[in-house]
């Protein structure tokens, strides 16, 4: 996995949301704030 610099723009990707609906992070480019929690598994 590559690494990302402090203070520089988070690269574009897409997930799906719970309804199956595909969303991009640049959908909410310079409409709200982000908070992007990532899990690396359960236990």
């Amino acid at each position: 996995m590559s690494k990302v610099q402090l203070d520089t723009e988070a690269p574009d990707f897409v997930l799906n949301d719970f309804d199956g609906k595909k969303i991009s992070l640049s959908d909410y480019r310079n409409k709200k704030n982000v908070l992007l929690v990532l899990n690396r598994g359960f236990l």
